[in-house]
C-alpha cells in the first residue's frame, strides 16, 4: 500500500509542475462537464456543494451556476490559484487534503469527487469523508476511472498508469467502488460507464511524462502507442438519514 504522504507528495509535484497545462485542460472541459452533470445530478439550484480534489475546479466551476454555493478543495496550492482566476462569488477554492476535509459533519448537501480517487493511497478514507461531511439525506458524486474486471488487465494498466503518472496509485474496479459506498451508508441511485480514447501524446504531455519515463509509458500503453482507452464510471449516492431515508 502506498504510503499517504509519499503519495501526497508525489501529487504535489506532479500538478504543481504541470498546473498551466492541466488548467487549460480543465477550462476546455468545464461547458461540456456542465451539460452533464446538470442532467445526471440535476441540482435543485439550492445545494451547498463540495468538489474534493477539485483540481483547476473543472467540476467545481461547472456547478457554479447550477447550485447556490460551491467549495473546491485540493492539495496542489498552483492548481487552486489557477482555479481562482476568474471564479465567480459562490465558488470558493480551499487547500486541504481530501482524507481529512477541514470541515464539519454534515456540512454540504452534495459532495463530490470527480477523477480524484486513483490519486489517492487510501481512497477508502476519502469515501468516507465525503460521506461524513454530507447532510443525512444529502447525495454524493464520484466520477474516477474503473479498472478492468481481470486482475492482470488491471494490472498491466495501473503499471501503464504509474509510469505515465508517478501520482498514481491504483484503478479500482466498480466492485470495489461498490463496496466502499456500501460501507459508508451510501445508496446508489444511479450509474453511467463511459469509455474515453486518449491520445496518447497529448495524456503524456498533461503528465509531464518526458525521457526514459515517457519512452516506458509508450511501451505500456494497454492501446499501443498512438492511443488507448480508459473505462470510467460516474456514480450518484444517497447518504441514508437517522430517519431511514435511502432503505
Amino acid at each position: 500500500m502506498p504510503d499517504p504522504q509519499s503519495n501526497a507528495d508525489a501529487v504535489r509535484a506532479r500538478f504543481g509542475a504541470t498546473a498551466p497545462l492541466v488548467a487549460e485542460h480543465a477550462q476546455q472541459q468545464i461547458e461540456l462537464v456542465r451539460g452533464q452533470v446538470r442532467s445526471f445530478i440535476a441540482p435543485n439550484g439550492d445545494e451547498r456543494v463540495l468538489d474534493a480534489g477539485t483540481g483547476a475546479g473543472t467540476l467545481a466551476l461547472a456547478l457554479a451556476p447550477l447550485v447556490r454555493e460551491v467549495v473546491g478543495v485540493d492539495i496542489v496550492p498552483e492548481l487552486l490559484e489557477r482555479a481562482r482566476e476568474g471564479a465567480p462569488d459562490n465558488v470558493t477554492f480551499v487547500e486541504g487534503d481530501v482524507t481529512k476535509l477541514p470541515f464539519e459533519s454534515g456540512t454540504f448537501d452534495l459532495s463530490c469527487s470527480r477523477r480524484t480517487l486513483h490519486h489517492i493511497a487510501r481512497p477508502e478514507r476519502a469515501v468516507a469523508e465525503l460521506a461524513r461531511v454530507t447532510v443525512p439525506g444529502g447525495r454524493v458524486f464520484v466520477d474516477d476511472q474503473i479498472a478492468p474486471v481481470d486482475p492482470l488487465v488491471a494490472l498491466d494498466l495501473d503499471r501503464f498508469e504509474r509510469a505515465r503518472d508517478p501520482s498514481h496509485t491504483r484503478t479500482l474496479p466498480d466492485t470495489d467502488l461498490r463496496s466502499l459506498f456500501d460501507a459508508n451508508d451510501l445508496v446508489l441511485q444511479r450509474t453511467h460507464f463511459q469509455s474515453h480514447t486518449r491520445q496518447l501524446d497529448y495524456y503524456l504531455d498533461l503528465a509531464g511524462c518526458q525521457g526514459d519515463a515517457r519512452e516506458r509509458a509508450r511501451k505500456l500503453s494497454p492501446g499501443g502507442p498512438e492511443a488507448y482507452v480508459a473505462e470510467s464510471c460516474w456514480y450518484l449516492l444517497l447518504k441514508r438519514s437517522s430517519t431511514g431515508a435511502g432503505t
